[in-house]
This record gives C-alpha cells, structure tokens and sequence, in this order.
C-alpha cells in the first residue's frame, strides 16, 4: 500500500472518513484574502492580519513541511452535547463542548499512530487554532466547494462540519480536482442574512457577522444591528441553515429526532439566570464550552439584547442595575427603552 492509502486507511477506522490530501503550498485564496484584511473586514481580529505572512507561505510554521491531511468531523446532530441553555438560540457548533479541546485530542491521538508509522517524519495537527487557511486547504483536497456564505460545502456533508487538519513533512504524489462550485443561481444565503454581512463574492464584512457580534465583539453593536440580532445569543447559522445542501440533513435529523418548540417564558427565564449570575459562577458553568470565548460579560451583552429583542417585560427588573454598569450602561438603558416601549 501506498502511503496516501496507508494514511487513508488509518483516519477511516478512526472516525475521520471525510478527509483528503493537499500539498503545502501558496493558498489559492490568499489574494483574495489580503484584500479582505485591506477593507478592514476583519473587525477586531487582529490575528488575523497578523498571521497573513504565514498563512500565505505556511512553510514558515515549519520548513520541513511538505503536505497537510485535511479532515473534517461533523457537529450536526452534536456529537458531544453540552446540554446548557437549551432554550436560548445559540449557534449548532457551541451546543457541543469546545471542539479544540475534544476534537484536537481525537487529532493527536490520530497523530502519534501517524508518528509511530512514520517515526522519521513531522506531524502537527491544528484544529481551527492555527495561521492556516483551512479552507483553502480543504477546497484543495476536495472536500467541498467555498459557497456563496463563504462556507466550504460538500454536496453529502453539508457544511455543518469543523476542519481541522495534520501538517506533515511526507510528500504525497497527488492529483485532486478541486470539487466543482454547485451553488448556481442559488443566492439564498445572501438575502437570509439579517445583516447583509455577506458581500456576493464568497466572502463576509465580519464586522456585520451575528456570530461576530456576539462573539469575538466585547463592545455592544450599534444600535442598528441590535435589532437584526433578534434572539440569536451566541452566534448565527442562518447563512448554513437556508442552504439547499444542509436543509436535506436538517429535515432528515428533525423527523428522527423532532424537537420540541421553545416558548417566551422558557427564554426568558434562561436569559434571567445569565443576568442574575455573577462572573464567576457563569464562568465556571461555561468553562469547556465554545460559550467561553464570549465569556461571561459578552453573555451578559446578549443575553440584553436578546432580552430587548424578545420583548421580554419580564427582565426589567434584572436589567435595570446594569443601567449602571461600567461598560454595559448605556446597552442596559436601550434594552429597558425597547421592553418599556413595546
């Protein structure tokens, strides 16, 4: 056997059956992503203009490099269920614990069989925690196409999928024809997003990005996006859930499994243990949650304009001591403003 089919082999009996092979090269994408970070898209994400010199020569990481193993594991039905707030609308991935705790464990476990297979060699494993463009490298591999909301897309995986990869010294002698684009005339992503974050030509202004606003952003938007925010607590799968190759698996998990619908109250009293909490006690209920990355205080800020949003008369008197708070204030007085007012 091959090393491709020895390798191949291997991620197959250990859980990871879509996956695939790419050299280590220039990403194809990386003008389009400079460009990206010139019209200051990335909002506050400095990290992202900072790792451009190694996104676009990844050898920097290691000179020794030569080809990354490209997998992606699915988080839709969740795999690994955190089971906190249930009733609050958070996007599909963060129902699940971190996944760069699990998933990056199941890697380097895939790894060290990998090292003992090939002792001489290099492998670094990466699960979206590196300077890499994952999904260069995944469109590379063939593992989908890059749609309309920027998301790799796979005509039997959907995109409600993470990617993660192993970079290598081994040299594979591939030949992949990158999966041919099969979003058409289709532009339904576009028009769902309530922010009109998605800009027509596969990228996204992150800046107007849900799951920007209430994730990586620590400050409140404005109050023009408040109100497009509408229940969405943490994060947004809007732009994934209204396309045509994930609604087949989301129809398909919902008449196996039917959920039952959330009501106001039930909202309304999640959002009241978030506001009522302090600190640390909901940092310690987040701790090995993707839930963390916001932190408490972001949870705080959503759970306002959630609460806003929803019309939840109910809040009021939870919300009005963060009228006086050091940075949630002038959010605190909106929100009583938008409850007071309905």
């Amino acid at each position: 056997m091959s090393n491709l089919e020895n390798i191949s082999s291997l991620l197959t009996e250990n859980g990871f059956s879509h996956h695939g092979f790419t050299e280590l090269t220039k990403p194809l994408s990386i003008d389009k992503y400079s460009e990206w970070i010139d019209k200051n898209y990335y909002g506050n994400m400095e990290y992202l203009k900072d790792h451009l010199p190694i996104k676009e020569n990844p050898k920097q990481i290691s000179s020794t490099l030569n080809s990354a193993i490209v997998i992606t594991q699915k988080y839709f039905p969740n795999p690994k269920p955190h089971g906190l707030f249930q009733h609050l609308n958070i996007a599909e991935y963060a129902k699940n614990y971190d996944y760069h705790h699990w998933l990056k464990k199941e890697l380097s476990e895939l790894t060290q069989k990998l090292q003992e297979l090939y002792p001489s060699e290099e492998f670094l494993c990466y699960t979206d925690s590196g300077p890499i463009l994952e999904r260069d490298l995944a469109y590379r591999a063939g593992l989908g196409w890059i749609g309309k909301n920027s998301c790799l897309i796979d005509k039997k995986e959907g995109s409600l999928f993470f990617i993660a990869e192993i970079l290598t010294s081994l040299k594979f002698s591939i030949s992949i024809s990158p999966s041919p684009d099969h979003c058409g005339k289709c532009n339904l992503c576009v028009e769902a997003c309530p922010t009109d974050a998605l800009l027509g030509d596969k990228t996204m202004d992150a800046t107007k990005c849900i799951s920007y606003l209430t994730i990586e952003n620590k400050k409140p938007a404005n109050k023009k996006l408040r109100s497009q925010i509408g229940d969405l607590m943490f994060g947004c799968d809007i732009c994934q859930t209204v396309c045509p190759w994930n609604q087949k698996i989301i129809k398909s998990e919902l008449i196996t499994n039917p959920t039952k619908k959330t009501t106001k109250q039930e909202t309304t009293e999640e959002l009241r243990q978030i506001l009522t909490s302090s600190n640390s006690q909901l940092s310690k209920k987040i701790k090995l949650t993707p839930l963390n990355r916001a932190g408490a205080k972001g949870l705080k800020k959503n759970a306002l304009v959630v609460a806003a949003n929803i019309k939840a008369k109910d809040l009021a008197s939870e919300i009005r001591p963060y009228t006086q708070h050091e940075t949630l204030s002038e959010l605190a007085e909106w929100a009583l403003s938008e409850i007071e007012n309905s």
